[in-house]
């Protein structure tokens, strides 16, 4: 079994994958500060909860968008689940090749996501992420990473209404039932929603125009991706787990 761990802004997504079968999943706050003995214990007693008896777990790989964490994280997992941890950096070997301006510049996430989309489901492949940001990344038939476009994710923007203008609502983020919204509510989801996918399709239509790749594939993932997916025709596949496939995609390229 292998451990496979996204560490993003807001949650770290934690995996355990037996051979290619993804057996549970479950998340921490990437906020909370944690020392590598918290970290350790959290991390086996939800292993525990979930079945897997750490020493099933023959190596793990990791993600991270947050240097913060990182020492105590990995300092967790190497005393109490397994001393085998690779992290998706420099000399690792991904499967695709960063032709960007800065290759250094683009993050172990966006790589992540790249190498899923690719490998499952070939080139050229648009892969978008719904997290803290909205990213949109662009792999060509031979595997380079070309480009990448970044906004505002759904969550960010809507924390920045509410945070902002003092008489707008902490709200939930949903599809309302009308984009001719009667109250504030229903007015702030229409806006984040239906904004979101008037931005995507339109990404999607300019990138297609730029590349001339009539036959791009689109594919989401991020927790509010499905929103997007259901309401837009220009999203092939939702993959909830796709970051997750990428480093057990990863994880294998390296251990062969």
């Amino acid at each position: 079994m292998v451990l496979v761990v996204d560490v993003g802004n807001t949650n770290i997504t934690f995996g355990v994958y037996d051979g290619r079968n993804l057996v549970t999943t479950f998340r921490l706050m990437s906020k909370t500060q944690r020392t590598s003995d918290e970290y350790g214990v959290l991390i086996t007693e939800l292993l525990a909860k979930n079945d897997i008896n750490t020493k099933r777990i023959e190596g793990a790989i990791i993600a991270s968008v947050v240097p913060n964490v990182m020492h105590s994280l990995t300092g967790g997992i190497k005393r109490y689940v397994i001393e085998k941890l690779m992290i998706v950096g420099v000399g690792i070997k991904t499967g695709i090749k960063v032709v960007t301006e800065n290759p250094k510049e683009i993050g172990p996430d966006r790589i992540v996501d790249a190498v899923a989309a690719y490998e499952l489901y070939g080139g050229p492949v648009l892969v978008m992420d719904f997290g803290t940001a909205t990213t949109y990344d662009l792999v060509n038939a031979d595997g380079c990473f070309c480009a990448g476009i970044t906004a505002p994710g759904i969550r960010t923007s809507a924390r920045a209404l509410w945070q902002d203008a003092a008489k707008l609502p902490e709200i939930e983020i949903k599809k309302p039932a009308s984009i001719l919204a009667q109250e504030t509510i229903s007015s702030m989801q229409a806006g984040l929603v239906y904004g979101q996918i008037g931005q995507t399709e339109y990404i999607v239509r300019r990138v297609k125009k730029e590349t001339g790749y009539d036959n791009l594939k689109v594919v989401a993932t991020g927790g509010l991706g499905r929103i997007i997916a259901e309401e837009t025709d220009v999203i092939q596949e939702y993959n909830s787990a796709l970051t997750l496939e990428g480093l057990r995609i990863i994880y294998e390229k390296n251990n062969r």
